[in-house]
């Protein structure tokens, strides 16, 4: 489908190799199920080698083509090994998806002795996204094609509170993308940042109900145009709210954050009242994915007056965000 103005010209995916990380569950998962019945070559990294594996086997019983490598994005010598192996056996990747992801939502002076806190989302978030990208950017460049997805948050642009680490993490790669994008444009390379709303997937279990979530198969969707369409960003109302909120009140912006930070308290794991989970590299993402702004209910009891009248101020900022498209939409 082709088209002028705002109208952007739909790429279609058959024969693509498209090289998905974290797909061994949640927004992986369901991303490459999703790519694959576009026609793509579905190339598959996650740790979890007999999750992969099934994965695998649901893409091809349906008729797709699909291939699974264990691999660790954090360490570098797990990515080249596995790079070379994948590249051997297939000559390229076309496209790259970075969606492994690890959250960590703990309030800063919970974290002043936890410096790992931020040192493992960025080897997950930032290094492992970019080990990969600057593994395959030089083939891309070669063959003057690539197509790299970046899944970001929409808390970077709201700043959600407790989300200090995660943010920062994904902020890093927000930026990295906006200057190799520039850099890439006469390689034919080009990058996507989607700003992913929280999204239902096993990252968020260990800090309970934090609002509305998408399905992982929304967040397929969403991937699956930006694969197709390729624009350069994909927001979600409640992002754009966050960065025109920023921009023009951001004292009524930082006073509706902190009291939202007030009204929703640590989690249980984050007050260090029961052991931590071990990380997931799926998906941010989704389950990464930071507690939206927009549904700003506690965690514990209120009266009832008072958590009808935070059900509906949500409800009403839900609906009006409705009407407020994504930046780049």
């Amino acid at each position: 489908m082709s088209g002028n103005g705002n109208r952007r010209t739909t790429r279609d995916l058959t024969g693509r190799h498209v090289l998905i990380t974290g797909a061994s569950s949640g927004i992986g998962r369901a991303a490459a199920v999703a790519v694959a019945k576009k026609g793509a070559v579905v190339l598959l990294l996650a740790r979890r080698d007999d999750e992969l594996t099934a994965v695998v086997d649901e893409i091809r019983a349906d008729g797709g083509a699909a291939h699974g490598y264990p691999c660790d994005i954090t360490d570098s010598t797990s990515v080249e090994a596995t790079l070379d192996k994948l590249l051997a056996e297939h000559g390229r990747v076309d496209m790259l998806v970075n969606n492994a992801g690890r959250s960590i939502r703990r309030a800063i002076h919970r974290s002043t002795d936890r410096l790992h806190d931020y040192e493992r989302t960025m080897a997950v978030n930032y290094f492992g996204a970019l080990r990969l990208t600057l593994a395959l950017l030089p083939q891309m460049r070669e063959q003057k094609f690539g197509h790299i997805v970046n899944i970001s948050s929409a808390g970077v642009q709201v700043a959600t509170p407790r989300y200090s680490a995660y943010l920062a993490s994904k902020a890093a790669l927000d930026k990295f993308t906006e200057v190799a994008a520039v850099e890439t444009m006469a390689d034919g390379v080009t990058f996507t940042t989607i700003h992913m709303p929280l999204v239902r997937t096993p990252m968020i279990a260990p800090t309970g109900n934090q609002g509305p979530a998408e399905s992982p198969e929304w967040a397929a969707a969403t991937i699956v145009r930006a694969l197709t369409e390729r624009p350069r960003r994909i927001d979600v109302p409640v992002g754009t709210l966050g960065e025109y909120g920023a921009l023009f009140a951001p004292r009524i912006r930082d006073l509706v954050l902190h009291r939202y930070y007030r009204m929703i308290p640590d989690s249980p794991a984050a007050r260090g009242e029961q052991a931590e989970p071990a990380p997931q590299l799926s998906t941010e993402t989704a389950v990464d994915e930071p507690v939206p702004l927009t549904d700003p209910r506690p965690a514990g009891p209120l009266p009832r007056a008072r958590a009808r009248a935070a059900r509906g101020t949500g409800a009403a900022l839900r609906r009006a965000a409705r009407w407020v498209p994504g930046t780049h939409w």
